[in-house]
């Protein structure tokens, strides 16, 4: 045989082998990433901006980097977590945290009680800070650290929900310290102490990838990575699981129900705390005047006919901000049924009278406000839309405005409100109490001030249920928001995603429902 023959076979025989090795790669690859794909939960979820516990008022991805001094359990009561234990000293009002040893920060870094005690300073002593539960925090006096895992927190007097606060995740002081907390750019790169750890924010793509954290103190999730998808719009969300794009969403009733009879799908339906309602501007010059002509409009409301429509009976008829509660659900304070008569009555005794338009003036003004609903949430849209219609069949103008995004300088006379207080109900402290750190809405009234503040000191639980019931009383009389409706939470899923555990009740966007994936699986 030739030289040239044996050249020719032998660069034969090395492209052969050439060959065999690039298509055993590409196959280990398309391996790989099968086990990748297969292992990696895909959530549609909501519009993010920050990942930051301190600032971020939907905390489904907080609750999973960080981690609290205490955390949840499923029946929704503070238990240890970062802390291995607690002494609380009734007389001196202290509280005595034991923290975990051996915890380490997602960066590597030791976790310590310097972590805690700067976590606390930013929110009670940082006047910059951008927040609104800051006055969850305003009966601390001090926070000191007598070693590496101790950590003492003295309050001005007993507060009732103080071990719920202690949930809120610890930041870390060796990244965060003279930064600028509402600005920094650890609120897009978070690091944390919890199950999973930040790995990237595409932003163009709108994804954001976490992997779970092989040194997490306690129990590692099966689950390896989680695809959160920031999505805004709701039929967007149904499509993403339709076509394969998400494993897990949750999603307004009417999309929802699309998928109860598919077998592919699971849908797994959460009681929430989450509430929607009118809530009115007291900023603006119509309701400063009018205030006293907000509660009455629950009269004309048909809101059974909303709950059967829109949310395909799928919640039911809201009358307290705190109805789901333990210490809520006074039926006394359920005192608005649908009745126009009776709205004809009250309004007539407030000096509202119809014109020519069959629309109510008093003082040569007209019973017109405006109520800003985000154009992408057509749940609330279609609330919207609904209220507006039965208003003006009672003689009131009430404008809708479908807005991008909530823009509080326009001059807008409310929006269309979700909220929820399904762990303590000390809540909703910081959205109704008199200039607190989440009132946006300027609501003020005495009695309601008066009755939270007693909730949130009383230790007696019997004591607390009676205050509470007078609460929810005291805020019918004198409302800031027209209560519609409290909702499921209508979770879909594929069918081989398994654990998720309906025992907790959620929050507002049913929020919560990743306080088990540790144990959750999946099976592509």
């Amino acid at each position: 045989m030739s030289i040239k023959k044996n050249m020719t076979k032998l660069t034969g025989i090395l492209l052969f082998m050439l060959l065999c090795l690039s298509l055993t790669a590409c196959s280990g690859d398309k391996a790989k990433d099968k086990s990748d794909l297969s292992n990696t939960l895909v959530y549609a979820g909501e519009s993010e901006d920050t990942i930051n516990p301190i600032l971020n008022s939907h905390d489904e991805l907080p609750n999973i980097i960080y981690s609290g001094l205490m955390k949840y359990d499923a029946n929704g009561k503070p238990v240890v977590d970062l802390a291995e234990s607690y002494k609380y000293d009734d007389t001196a009002h202290t509280y005595t945290f034991k923290l975990r040893k051996g915890v380490k920060w997602h960066d590597g870094k030791d976790f310590t009680a310097d972590d805690v005690l700067f976590t606390y300073d930013v929110l009670t002593k940082d006047k910059t800070l951008s927040a609104s539960i800051t006055s969850n925090y305003e009966d601390i006096n001090s926070v000191t650290a007598p070693d590496d895992h101790t950590v003492i927190i003295k309050l001005s007097q007993y507060n009732a929900a103080m071990l719920d606060y202690f949930t809120m995740g610890i930041i870390p002081k060796h990244l965060l310290e003279g930064e600028d907390i509402n600005t920094t750019s650890f609120n897009q790169h978070p690091v944390g102490t919890g199950r999973y750890k930040f790995v990237e924010w595409d932003k163009a793509g709108g994804m954001i990838t976490l992997e779970n954290n092989k040194d997490y103190y306690d129990k590692v999730p099966n689950i390896e990575r989680v695809i959160y998808k920031t999505v805004s719009v709701e039929s967007t969300k149904a499509t993403m699981l339709e076509s394969g794009e998400a494993d897990l969403a949750w999603l307004n009733a009417n999309y929802a129900e699309n998928f109860r009879k598919n077998d592919k799908f699971k849908n797994i339906d959460f009681k929430t705390a989450d509430y929607r309602g009118m809530s009115m501007d007291f900023k603006t010059d119509f309701w400063k005047k009018n205030e006293d002509s907000i509660g009455v409009l629950n009269y004309a409301i048909n809101k059974q006919e909303i709950v059967d429509s829109v949310l395909k009976g799928r919640g039911f008829a809201a009358y307290s901000p705190i109805q789901l509660n333990a210490y809520g659900g006074n039926n006394a304070a359920d005192i608005y049924p649908y009745n126009l008569d009776k709205f004809a009555q009250e309004m007539d005794a407030l000096g509202w009278k119809k014109n020519k338009d069959g629309i109510y003036e008093r003082n040569r003004e007209k019973f017109h406000f405006t109520i800003q609903v985000r154009d992408y949430e057509e749940e609330r849209v279609d609330i919207a839309n609904i209220l507006s219609k039965e208003l003006k069949k009672a003689g009131v103008d009430m404008e809708v405005v479908l807005v991008t995004k909530f823009d509080w300088e326009a001059g807008y006379n409310g929006f269309l409100y979700g909220g929820a207080a399904q762990f303590d109900p000390d809540m909703s402290y910081v959205s109704f109490v008199t200039n607190a750190s989440g009132n946006t809405m300027n609501y003020s009234n005495t009695k309601v001030d008066e009755l939270l503040k007693a909730g949130r000191h009383s230790s007696n639980e019997n004591e607390r249920k009676k205050i509470y019931g007078e609460f929810e009383v005291a805020y019918a009389k004198q409302p800031g928001i027209v209560l519609v409706a409290y909702l499921d939470g209508n979770y879909v899923s594929i069918s081989g995603l398994e654990g998720l555990d309906t025992t907790r009740v959620l929050g507002h966007h049913a929020v919560g429902v990743m306080w088990n994936i540790e144990d959750w699986k999946l099976n592509k």
